[in-house]
């Protein structure tokens, strides 16, 4: 070992030139697990505003007569298909509703996904002009629009 410690310099700047590369995150997929006719609805009132959606976008809707221990492979099986490495995004529109519950019940078979309930029109365009955000910060990017779109009249 020199007395300048040179060596350490070279390594110390070694691991800071590797923490420094930022790799692009893959974009999180989008999930939109719902009751009958909701998410698709949805899609299509999204798609009137922006022709071209800018990522990777799906619906599972769950029937009233439904079995949630049938929905929830599917629900796993849709999530798994969408998720390019970045996890997916699951919004769903009413929480502690079945949707919202097989939803939540994702993680404990092995998707990487974050769950948003109260699914609304500018949650979900809000998630559209953000795709390159990381899942976590998509899940919060998602609660601001729902809310955002939420206002009262003044009279």
């Amino acid at each position: 070992m020199q007395a300048c410690g040179y060596p350490f310099a070279i390594i110390a700047m070694t691991t800071a030139t590797a923490l420094q590369h930022n790799d692009p995150v893959p974009p999180a997929g989008i999930l939109l697990l719902t009751h009958e006719e909701i998410g698709n609805a949805l899609i299509t009132a999204a798609k009137h505003v922006m022709p071209r959606l800018p990522c990777q976008l799906d619906t599972l809707e769950v029937g009233a007569n439904d079995d949630p221990s049938t929905v929830l492979p599917a629900a796993a099986r849709a999530a798994r298909a969408l998720d390019h490495g970045g996890g997916v995004l699951v919004l769903s529109d009413l929480y502690g509703s079945t949707p919202c519950n097989i939803a939540n019940k994702l993680a404990s078979l092995g998707v990487r996904a974050r769950c948003v309930s109260g699914l609304n029109l500018p949650m979900l365009l809000r998630v559209l002009n953000y795709p390159g955000k990381p899942l976590d910060e998509l899940a919060e990017v998602a609660a601001s629009g729902g809310r955002g779109g939420i206002c009262i009249d003044r009279v």
